[in-house]
């Protein structure tokens, strides 16, 4: 179950159960146990417990002993793929593409992480208020200003909270993505793909 984790994606305890071929009840007790110790943190979102490794030390304890121990199962999204590259997630963007602009964005070094919570940092602000972004709006808004949301297609995070309804909303306006008449799905448009750099 551990092995599994090494991906970067959240599961929820069936699916580790499934990979350890074990009953959900014994999953559980191990999780249990996993997060006793430290190993794994579970993040709780909707009616899912996500379960992923607590930190790099614990991946690279992992890689370490794989050496000795051998391969670990590879994630395998089973969600249609009109659904998986761009999708809505409540008011925000999910996805594929959506977890690209994540780590992208991470990358860049827009986003500062405390825990599940994210900040803006002072390059982050002046590049998405040259986008249009009002930030100090959002800031004021009653609803949480960003966080870590598992994509349940990806088991990566990308974007929700305020700032990530602001991100959708500024894709949709410039076009980067068009949202389709009925349903969740979205389709991201070769001017997106430029823009997102996907």
């Amino acid at each position: 179950m551990l092995y599994s984790l090494l991906d970067g994606r959240a599961r929820t305890s069936t699916e580790l159960a499934l990979i350890g071929d074990v009953s959900p009840s014994t999953a559980s007790a191990h999780l249990g146990r996993l997060k006793e110790c430290g190993l794994v943190r579970a993040v709780a979102q909707g009616k899912h417990r996500y379960y992923r490794l607590t930190d790099a030390h614990v991946a690279a304890a992992l890689e370490a002993l794989s050496v000795v121990a051998g391969g670990h199962a590879a994630f395998k999204p089973n969600t249609p793929t009109y659904l998986r590259e761009a999708r809505t997630c409540y008011d925000h963007m999910a996805g594929a593409s959506a977890v690209a602009s994540h780590d992208r964005m991470h990358a860049l070094g827009w986003l500062s992480v405390a825990g599940d919570a994210y900040d803006l940092t002072t390059q982050g602000i002046e590049s998405l208020r040259a986008l249009g972004v009002d930030v100090e709006a959002l800031r004021q808004s009653r609803r949480r200003f960003a966080y870590a949301c598992v994509d349940w297609s990806e088991r990566r995070p990308h974007i929700g909270g305020a700032l990530g309804a602001e991100l959708l909303s500024l894709a949709l306006k410039r076009r980067w993505v068009i949202k389709h008449r009925e349903g969740r799905c979205l389709t991201v448009t070769p001017l997106g793909r430029r823009a997102l750099r996907l």
